[in-house]
C-alpha cells in the first residue's frame, strides 16, 4: 500500500460514526521548552496561552472519540483484559471496527502503582513505537505531549471519557497532572509491543516507523505523490535502458 493509501486510510477511519465533533476534543496548547519545566506535572503553558486547535491535532495524526466512562464500571487494575468483555456498546463498536483484539487496565497513582515515581519518570521519556498507541481514560486525567511538524511539543490535557490514538511512529511522551491520577485503558491490535524506542538513547529517526511517520503527517500530500510518480519514472527508465541494451546485444 502506498503512503497516499495509507494517509487516505487513516483519514477514512476518523470519519466514523463514533468520531465526535470538535467542540469535544480536549484542549491542547503549544508547550514551554523543556529546559524551563520545572514539574512536568503542571500544564507548563506559554504567557499568553498558545493554542493548539484540532485541525492542527488531526494533521499530527491524532484521533479521538468521545467515550461515556460515567455508566460503566471498570476493574482498577487488569493485565490484560479481554475487549470481548466491554460493557459498553459504543466501546464494543469501536473495537471491532478497528481490530482492537487485546486490552489491559492500569491505574498510575502512588498507592495504586508500585514504583510510582520511576513508572512517571518512564512515561515522560520521549519515544516511539512501531504501532499505534490507544488510551482511553476511564478516570483522572494527564498530559500527552506529542512532537508538531516544528519539533515542538503540544501538549493534550486528556480526561476521563476521552479515547485518544497516536499513530505509530509520532514522537511522544505521558505524565500525569497535579492530580496524580490516571486510570486508562490501553488497546492493541494483536499481541502488544510495549517497549519504547526512545528518541535519545536509540536511532529512533532512522527507525523504519518514524520514516513512515514523516512521509505521511510531515511531507506534502503532493510530495509523497510526486515521490512515488518519479519512482516510478525512474523504474520506467532503468527498464527502457534495459531493453536498448537487449536490442544493442541481439544486433
Amino acid at each position: 500500500m502506498s503512503a497516499v493509501s495509507s494517509l487516505e486510510t487513516a483519514t477514512t477511519l476518523i470519519n466514523t460514526s463514533c468520531q465526535v465533533v470538535d467542540e469535544d476534543w480536549p484542549e491542547a496548547w503549544h508547550m514551554i521548552d523543556d529546559d524551563k519545566v520545572e514539574n512536568q506535572k503542571c500544564e507548563n503553558r506559554f504567557t499568553p496561552n498558545r493554542p493548539c486547535d484540532v485541525k492542527a491535532m488531526r494533521d499530527l495524526g491524532l484521533q479521538y472519540w468521545k467515550m461515556d466512562a460515567d455508566s460503566f464500571t471498570w476493574p482498577v487494575k487488569s493485565v490484560p483484559w479481554d475487549p470481548k468483555d466491554s460493557p459498553d456498546p459504543r466501546l464494543a463498536a469501536l473495537r471491532d471496527e478497528r481490530g482492537y483484539s487485546y486490552a489491559d487496565i492500569i491505574s498510575i497513582h502512588p498507592d495504586l502503582l508500585p514504583g510510582y515515581d520511576t513508572h512517571v519518570k518512564n512515561f515522560f521519556t520521549e519515544h516511539i513505537h512501531d504501532a499505534e498507541e490507544i488510551r482511553y481514560i476511564l478516570g483522572g486525567s494527564g498530559f500527552f505531549d506529542v512532537r508538531d511538524l516544528h519539533d515542538k511539543w503540544v501538549r493534550v490535557h486528556v480526561k476521563k471519557g476521552d479515547l485518544m490514538t497516536l499513530p505509530e511512529g509520532i514522537y511522544h511522551r505521558f505524565t500525569v497532572d497535579e492530580t496524580n491520577y490516571t486510570h486508562a485503558m490501553r488497546m492493541f491490535i494483536g499481541v502488544p509491543c510495549w517497549t519504547p524506542i526512545n528518541r535519545h538513547t536509540e536511532d529512533a529517526d532512522n527507525h523504519p516507523s518514524r520514516k513512515k511517520y514523516v512521509c505521511l503527517y510531515c511531507m506534502p500530500k503532493e510530495l509523497v505523490g510526486q515521490d512515488e510518480s518519479a519512482e516510478g519514472g525512474d523504474k520506467k527508465k532503468q527498464k527502457t535502458s534495459e531493453e536498448k541494451s537487449d536490442e544493442e546485444v541481439k544486433a
